[in-house]
């Protein structure tokens, strides 16, 4: 028998149950299994009701009267944010990927985004054709004849194979990167972006997205072409005016029927992507009967090759557009006439003409065109021809009589170049033939299965169209004879297709199939760049292509194809095919060149989302096709490559400038990491060498109620300091407990960032939550950086508030601050009014930086001028150096050496010896010597108890008593004296140090007379407010206009129970100064003399 429990009914249900029915509790099965078996349409198999579960379909219920009772009760109050595994499986089997284009499925769960159907096409019809179609384009039928014979089929079979491997590498490295996950609409974007990053991804896949374009623009104008040259010439509307004019002719009919074809493929891919596929596969099956006529046509020249005559004229080719007989003379019936070829090399019809010396001396012979496969043309052919433009097409080992000039007027009807021809140009030229192995992965948002199609049809399609131009390759050189190949528009063959007459049964075959091919080729690039610009916009990484993302209610992107179409426009009005094609492979190699990056990258980083379905990879493949990419982009135009590069750089800078920041988990990110990791591996975890020291700061910001900052300049003046150079850590601390104070510390670290962004302050924040602030400053003093990416300064400003009576620890955390970093060896910076200090839009024209030398603790004072001096607010801002002598020293030749060392650490600055002339204790320090410690102690009776009092009139009576027996000792042995380094010599330190005080004791004596109360004072507290007071006259009377005052900052007392007149000491100190930087050296040379 199962177990069974009890139920309690929902609390606040609509109406109140029957007594009646609820006297006994409901008793259910604890076996939700039997339940699913017998309705299992209702259950999700986690035993709850379908229709009542809240993550499924987000239900009403209560989470209580869901929860209770059932199984997964342990785990009810992590359901809001962690779903139930069976929930989550289900919404993954029910994804679809072509509704939410680019964005993640996590993105698109919270906007509820209304689901599309997906056509769901599969691997050979979305992905094996639409590459088959793009790869199989123009050059196959218009240009591959002509580079088999310019560069003869060894190094023509050099180029295509060279240009297939790379190819391939790309489909595999692409491979890898598709079978990684889920590969959304715009898949060679979406691929580059998440594995490189967003600028990288934006820069290539808006690269990609124009060579796309562009290459839609080149296969209409190849259709043209086809259309105009050897369908029907006569359908030109605009015709030449004079001889000249016919290439520009040529050119408007171009434009003219190339922008009419572009608005038909554009109205034909607006109506949907299924037309589309229609129309391919009628294209398409065009192409395989043409491709198939092309190798019956091979075939049956083995035993019977077609009579296609070539007239030469010596050993040059003879173009057959103007005559049709290949004589001179030919028999009539009154006897021998003239032939039309006679006119053309004569002056006349008649036998006594004078004809052109080279057809006068040489003789016209007929070979075949095409003398079939078992000729053995094909040794003539393995050769190279390069030549420059305008030379004759001549046939090697034919006999030719030269003669002296040369005749080239281009009314005699010889074949000649068009262009210069060499290697790497024909390259260039090829190249584009091979682009289209990403038209598969560009649709991925229409395919049932990405993961699977997408290697499987682009790598079958390469395989196949490879072997087909290699095929070509050896077929043409070893059926066609040379000088036909190099005939790129058959003239010497009536204007006919040169790879039409070789096909069979007809050559129309191969015209209509080269035309129905550019078509579809063209379909798909107009098909596949609008979704590529479409998830670009999505992305939201460029801001202005954002309205670019929107479309039609079933996804399809209107906004984009009208900008694709204005695009492909600007190339067709461009109008000539050569022009563009460079241009083309530059944006392809690029793609495919950061296709293979992103592979490698992702490869040698072994990060743990790496885990394609695809395993015949490896990164060596991937470095190699990356490798052989940069070699053909510089192969086929350098100056090409370079100005892709530039584009490429400028779209990688805009977007890193004004895009948003986007986490995708890339390798570029994943790159930076294992970088960082190994320089902090690499870095000394000690104190590094003085030449390579620099401020590392940890600034200190204070937080208002709001978790806004106080202090915003202190953010100011430390990118004024850093100049964006070294580690800038800004710290704060909030007072509480961490589970409480959380979304305080989220909103607090935001307003750093923002604050840190405005200030251009190049940083990291780390906020601390601290039971107290006096801890957490201390932790963040201790902890914070990496390894030896430790902050060695402290930037903290002056507590104004210290006087307060509203905020007594005030001082007591910045005294123990400063303690902090003593201990740690930490310099120590404190800004002073620092409200005051300029903002990073403000310039000074004029001022002084003046610097009071008076402890030398490692040089710190010398260096922060030259640093501030770096930046545009306080680069007109002279450096003054001022330094304090004493009665016994000789100021000339302190200046001498102040002046020498500066030279030496070659920094420029005024020099200043400063006299102190010593005098008698006045009247005003001791008057502020008594303020101060009436105020210590009325500080200490706000803080204290009744019993803490008690114990505090002990410690000022222990005090007095040992002050007493310290006064009483010092009258008997010197005092030892204190471990600071200052400007002057150890001697003079410690001649002062045993002067004898009886003089000062008698005057003592006489003040003491003046104000009874004055006796009772520490003498300690006494002699410091006199040097702060005297001090402050001289600085005051020096450096009361400069624009900032950087003094040295003493430490605090050893004894504790000074601190707060210790405060009041630096108080007076800077007193009636506007901006002061208190300045305290960790101890350690941060400058020095040597290179």
């Amino acid at each position: 028998m199962s177990q069974r429990f009890v139920v309690t009914p929902a609390v606040g249900g609509a109406e109140s149950p029957d007594p009646a029915t609820t006297a006994e509790p409901a008793l259910v099965d604890a076996l939700p299994i039997l339940n699913y078996g017998r309705e299992p349409s209702r259950y999700a198999g986690d035993g709850h009701s379908r229709e009542n579960s809240p993550i499924v379909n987000n239900g009403d219920m209560e989470r209580e009267s869901f929860f209770e009772g059932k199984n997964m009760a342990l785990f009810e109050e992590e359901m809001d944010s962690n779903p139930m595994v069976s929930s989550l499986l289900n919404k993954l089997a029910n994804y679809t990927n072509l509704s939410q284009g680019v964005v993640e499925h996590e993105e698109d769960e919270e906007s509820r985004r209304r689901e599309v159907k997906s056509p769901g096409m599969g691997t050979f019809i979305g992905v094996y054709l639409p590459c088959l179609q793009n790869i199989l384009g123009v050059i196959l039928f218009l240009r591959l004849t002509w580079i088999v014979g310019v560069a003869g089929v060894l190094e023509s079979f050099l180029i295509v194979f060279m240009c297939c491997t790379c190819t391939m590498l790309t489909a595999i490295s692409m491979s890898a990167i598709a079978t990684n996950g889920v590969v959304p609409a715009g898949g060679s974007y979406y691929m580059i972006s998440r594995s490189l990053g967003p600028e990288f991804g934006g820069a290539v896949g808006l690269c990609f997205y124009l060579g796309t374009t562009f290459a839609g623009a080149m296969y209409i104008l190849g259709t043209i072409e086809i259309f105009l040259t050897y369908i029907s010439p006569g359908a030109a509307i605009i015709h030449p005016k004079s001889e000249g004019d016919e290439a520009m002719a040529l050119l408007n009919n171009m434009r003219v029927y190339g922008t009419c074809t572009l608005v038909l493929m554009a109205m034909v891919v607006f109506v949907g992507v299924k037309y589309v596929n229609k129309l391919a596969l009628v294209f398409l099956a065009c192409v395989v009967l043409s491709i198939l006529a092309i190798y019956a046509g091979v075939i049956k020249s083995a035993f019977d090759p077609p009579d296609i005559p070539v007239c030469l004229l010596g050993n040059r080719t003879l173009s057959r557009r103007s005559f049709d007989v290949c004589a001179k003379v030919h028999s009539t019936n009154n006897g021998t006439g003239t032939t039309m070829l006679w006119g053309l090399f004569c002056n006349g019809s008649s036998p006594s003409a004078t004809c052109d010396e080279y057809f006068a001396q040489n003789n016209l012979t007929e070979i075949q065109g095409i003398p079939g496969v078992a000729s053995g043309v094909l040794l003539d052919n393995l050769w190279s021809a390069y030549a420059d433009k305008g030379v004759f097409v001549e046939k090697k080992g034919t006999p030719s009589v030269p003669v002296a000039e040369e005749s080239r007027s281009s009314s005699l009807p010889y074949v000649l170049t068009d262009i210069v021809t060499y290697f790497t140009m024909l390259v260039g030229i090829y190249f584009p033939s091979v682009t289209g192995i990403m038209a598969g992965s560009n649709r991925s948002g229409d395919l049932r299965d990405a993961q699977k199609s997408i290697p499987t049809g682009t790598i079958l399609a390469i395989v196949t169209t490879s072997f087909i131009y290699l095929s070509c390759i050896v077929l043409f050189g070893a059926c066609i004879e040379g000088v036909i190949l190099r005939d790129k528009f058959g003239e010497a063959l009536q204007g006919n297709l040169v790879i039409g007459m070789l096909a069979w049964p007809s050559p129309w075959v191969i015209v209509i199939g080269s035309f129905f091919s550019t078509c579809g080729a063209g379909l798909q690039s107009l098909t596949g760049a609008p979704r590529l610009l479409q998830a670009i916009a999505r992305d939201g990484i460029i801001p202005f292509l954002q309205v670019f993302g929107h479309g039609k209610a079933n996804g399809e992107p209107t906004w984009a194809l009208l900008l694709t179409a204005f695009i492909c426009e600007i190339g067709i009005l461009i109008a000539s095919l050569d022009s563009v094609a460079p241009i083309l492979s530059m944006f392809f190699l690029m793609c495919y060149m950061f296709v293979n990056l992103a592979c490698a990258v992702q490869t040698l980083l072994r990060t743990p989302n790496w885990r394609p379905r695809f395993r015949y990879y490896h990164w060596t493949l991937s470095f190699l096709g990356m490798s052989l990419c940069l070699a053909l982009m510089f192969i086929c135009s350098w100056y090409y490559a370079l100005f892709a590069m530039l584009i490429a750089g400028c779209i990688y800078k805009y977007i890193e400038y004004r895009g948003a920041e986007k986490e995708w988990g890339d390798g570029i990110r994943g790159l930076s990491l294992n970088a960082a990791r190994y320089a902090l591996l690499r870095v000394e975890h000690g104190p590094p060498h003085t030449k390579n020291w620099r401020p590392q700061v940890l600034v200190m910001l204070n937080l208002d109620s709001e978790q806004c900052v106080k202090h915003p300049r202190l953010l100011s003046f430390t990118t004024q300091l850093k100049a964006g150079k070294g580690l800038t850590i800004v710290g704060s601390v909030l007072e509480g407990t961490y589970l409480d104070k959380h979304t305080e510390a989220q909103l607090a670290e935001e307003n750093i960032r923002s604050l840190m962004s405005a200030e251009k302050t190049k940083g990291f924040c780390q906020l601390v939550v601290s039971s107290n602030l006096r801890d957490g400053m201390s932790h963040l003093i201790q902890s914070a950086g990496l390894g030896g990416m430790k902050h060695n300064t402290v930037l903290m400003a002056w507590p104004e508030s210290w006087k307060e009576e509203d905020n007594p620890f005030s001082w007591k955390n910045f005294v123990d601050t400063v303690r902090d970093t003593t201990a740690a060896q930490q310099a120590l910076l404190v800004a002073k009014n620092v409200d005051l200090f300029p903002q990073n839009q403000e310039r000074f024209s004029d001022g002084h930086i003046d610097v009071w030398w008076i402890v030398h603790d490692g040089g710190l004072l010398m260096l922060l001028p030259f640093l501030l001096r770096q930046h545009k607010v306080w680069r007109k801002c002279r450096m003054r150096i001022f330094t304090v002598a004493q009665v016994d020293d000789n100021s000339i030749q302190m200046k001498k050496d102040l002046q020498t060392f500066l030279y030496h650490l070659r920094i420029s600055a005024e020099v200043e010896v400063v006299e102190m002339v010593e005098n008698d204790i006045s009247a005003f320090t001791y008057e502020k010597t008594l303020v101060m410690e009436q105020r210590s102690q009325m500080l200490k009776q706000m803080q204290l108890s009744k019993t803490e009092r008690e114990r505090e009139a002990q410690l000022i009576h222990d005090r007095n008593t040992a002050s007493h027996s310290a006064v009483a000792a010092r009258s008997q042995a010197p005092p030892t004296p204190d471990k600071v380094q200052m400007t002057w010599t150890k001697e003079k330190l410690i001649a002062e140090k045993y002067k004898n005080k009886d003089n000062t004791v008698s005057g003592f004596k006489d003040l003491f007379s003046l104000k009874p109360e004055w006796g009772n004072l520490n003498q300690s507290n006494v002699r410091r407010m006199h040097t702060a007071v005297k001090l402050n006259g001289v600085v005051l009377n020096k450096s009361q206009d400069a624009q900032l005052v950087l003094l040295n900052m003493p430490g605090p007392p050893r004894n504790r129970q000074g601190d707060e007149n210790y405060m009041e000491f630096l108080e007076v100190l800077t007193e009636g100064l506007n901006r002061v930087l208190l300045v305290r050296g960790s101890g350690r040379e941060v400058i020095t003399i040597y290179s």
